[in-house]
């Protein structure tokens, strides 16, 4: 038993040893090199300043502000011919393949998109209205199939069936 011990003692430090080396590689690669994927919560994608610490959500990446320290969220090469500058992992096209958002705008409740394929498309696999949320049918082109509870027995008709007044509570 005793040599099977000594063995899985050897093993096990073999592998820290590989997992170490593996990590300080990742540490030392250039800022080039370096995903810019940032995920924040579930749904949403950001940018990755060179710094390696700062995350611009992807709708403030090409607003004219810089967010990041040096401005490589503003630059020409990212910026310049957008949507096709952009990585991938910052936009969402619509339904309609001229029209596009920014990542972090699907799912958001809102109709983005303008044909609601943000919110509801099978591209955008949103789950269910969250709790600040009330199902419905809206009446008003600003949202999709969920109006937010706020506005829930407010006076005015935001649901075809007027089920933000008459059923949903705040």
């Amino acid at each position: 038993q005793r040599p099977l011990c000594i063995s899985a003692v050897a093993l096990l430090v073999l592998v820290a040893a590989l997992a170490s080396g593996l990590a300080l590689a990742l540490l030392l690669r250039t800022p080039g090199c370096i995903p810019r994927v940032v995920i924040f919560l579930e749904r949403e994608t950001g940018f990755l300043c060179d710094d390696r610490v700062t995350c611009v959500p992807a709708s403030q990446v090409c607003d004219n502000i810089s967010n990041c320290r040096n401005g490589e969220d503003e630059q020409e090469q990212l910026c310049g011919d957008l949507p096709h500058s952009l990585p991938g992992h910052l936009i969402f096209y619509c339904s309609n393949p001229k029209s596009w958002v920014y990542a972090d705008l699907r799912c958001n409740g809102m109709n983005d998109c303008g044909d609601c394929s943000d919110e509801t498309g099978s591209l955008a696999a949103c789950p269910p209205c969250g709790q600040e949320w009330w199902s419905c049918s809206p009446v008003h082109y600003e949202f999709c199939s969920c109006i937010p509870r706020r506005l829930c027995r407010d006076g005015i008709q935001h649901c075809l069936g007027w089920s933000d007044e008459l059923l949903c509570t705040a």
